[in-house]
C-alpha cells in the first residue's frame, strides 16, 4: 500500500465518535475504500431513505478512489504517471484542483510534503521489514528522483506534464477531499438525519448534537487520555506512535518528511477538528510535518477549529481558535452513553 507522506502501516485504532442524544444507530454500512475501512452509521431517519443516502456516500468515496488513487490501474493518476513524462496531458478540472491543493501543501511545508514520494516508499518498507536503517546513499538517491517541481501544471489550459520521470500519489489528501465532496452531497440531498462516517481514522459527525471523539494514549491504545467534544463537524487525524516501527532499537514515525527523506521526529499524533471541511482544507499529514507550533498557527486560520498534538514522549498540547465550539476534556470528565 502506498500513500503520500509514506505511511508505513495502516491505522490500527479508531477513536470513538458518539452522540449522547442517539444511543444506537438505526442503520449502518461498511466498505473498504482508499486502502482503509469505511463505515457509515445513521442515528435517525427512515431505513429506506438512509440506506439510499448511505449508498450514495459510499459511491462518492469509491468514485474518488477509482478516479484519483495511485493504486487503481485505470485511475486518472495512473494514466498521468504512465503518459505525462515530457508530454502535455489534458486533465479534468477536478484533478487539476487536487494537484493545486497538493502544490499548496508542498509550498507550505517547503517541500516536506510531496506527492512524488514514490522512490522512498520501497526503501522504508524494506527498513520496516528488516528492522534495519537504510543507508544515507539510498535516501539521497531516492530524494534525487523526487520533486513536485518536476510536475508542470498549466492551469489556464488544464494540462500537466512531467519534466522528469516522477510519479504522483495523492493518497495524503484524498480522504480529506472525500469528506469535502460528501458534505457537498449531504447538503445537496438536504440530509437532516444524524450520521457518523469513518474513513480510516478520520470522521465526519453530521447533525447537531453532543458529539465526542476519544483520543487513545500513544503508548496504550486501550487507554483514553482525553476527548474532543463538539456540536458537529470533521475530525482529521495523523497518528504516529501506535504505528511506529522499531528499527535498530529505535521507534520511527510512519510519516516521512520528504525534504529530508526521514521520518518526522518527536511526534505521536495530531488530531484536528473542523466545523466543516472546505475546498482549501489542510491535510493533517502536512500539518504534522510543519511541527506543533506551525501546525497550530495554520489551524488557527481555520474558523472554529481546534487541535490536539501529542509529541513522541506522549505530552499533550491543545489549541483552539477563539471562535471554536469544540473543547478538550480529561478522562475524569468523560461520560459515555
Amino acid at each position: 500500500m502506498k500513500r503520500t507522506a509514506a505511511l508505513i502501516s495502516i491505522f490500527l485504532f479508531f477513536p470513538g465518535c458518539l452522540n449522547k442524544n442517539s444511543k444506537q444507530e438505526v442503520y449502518s454500512e461498511k466498505a473498504y475504500i482508499m486502502s482503509v475501512p469505511v463505515e457509515i452509521k445513521f442515528y435517525s431517519g427512515d431505513i429506506d431513505y438512509v440506506s439510499r443516502i448511505s449508498k450514495k456516500i459510499i459511491g462518492e468515496a469509491k468514485r474518488i478512489s477509482d478516479e484519483f488513487s495511485y493504486n487503481e490501474a485505470y485511475s486518472q493518476i495512473s494514466y498521468l504517471n504512465k503518459n505525462a513524462y515530457e508530454k502535455w496531458m489534458p486533465v479534468e478540472k477536478e484533478l487539476l484542483n487536487l494537484l493545486l491543493i497538493s502544490k499548496n501543501y508542498y509550498e507550505i511545508t517547503s517541500g516536506g510534503f510531496d506527492p512524488t514520494f514514490a522512490p522512498l516508499w520501497p526503501i522504508w518498507k524494506e527498513a520496516a521489514s528488516k528492522r534495519k536503517m537504510p543507508s544515507e546513499k539510498e535516501i539521497k538517491d531516492a530524494i534525487s528522483k523526487i520533486g513536485l517541481s518536476g510536475v508542470l501544471i498549466d492551469e489556464q489550459n488544464s494540462r500537466v506534464m512531467f519534466s522528469k520521470p516522477v510519479e504522483l500519489n495523492l493518497g495524503g489528501i484524498l480522504r480529506g477531499y472525500a469528506f469535502y465532496k460528501i458534505i457537498e452531497l449531504l447538503k445537496r440531498e438536504n440530509v437532516k438525519e444524524s450520521l457518523m462516517l469513518d474513513i480510516g481514522a478520520n470522521r465526519l459527525c453530521w447533525g447537531e448534537g453532543d458529539w465526542s471523539y476519544p483520543v487513545n494514549s500513544p503508548f496504550d491504545e486501550t487507554k483514553v487520555i482525553g476527548v474532543l467534544k463538539f456540536p458537529s463537524g470533521v475530525i482529521v487525524s495523523s497518528s504516529g506512535r501506535s504505528h511506529f516501527v522499531e528499527i535498530e532499537g529505535k521507534l520511527y514515525s510512519h510519516i516521512l518528511n520528504i525534504k529530508t527523506g526521514y521520518p518526522i521526529e518527536n511526534f505521536s499524533n495530531l488530531i484536528v477538528y473542523l466545523p466543516e471541511i472546505k475546498k482549501d482544507f489542510i491535510s493533517s499529514a502536512a500539518l504534522a510535518i510543519l511541527g506543533r507550533d506551525k501546525a497550530f498557527e495554520m489551524v488557527g486560520r481555520q474558523k472554529g477549529a481546534c487541535a490536539v498534538w501529542i509529541d513522541g514522549a506522549g505530552n499533550v498540547s491543545y489549541f483552539s481558535s477563539q471562535d471554536s465550539a469544540c473543547r478538550w476534556e480529561k478522562p475524569k470528565k468523560l461520560k459515555f452513553f
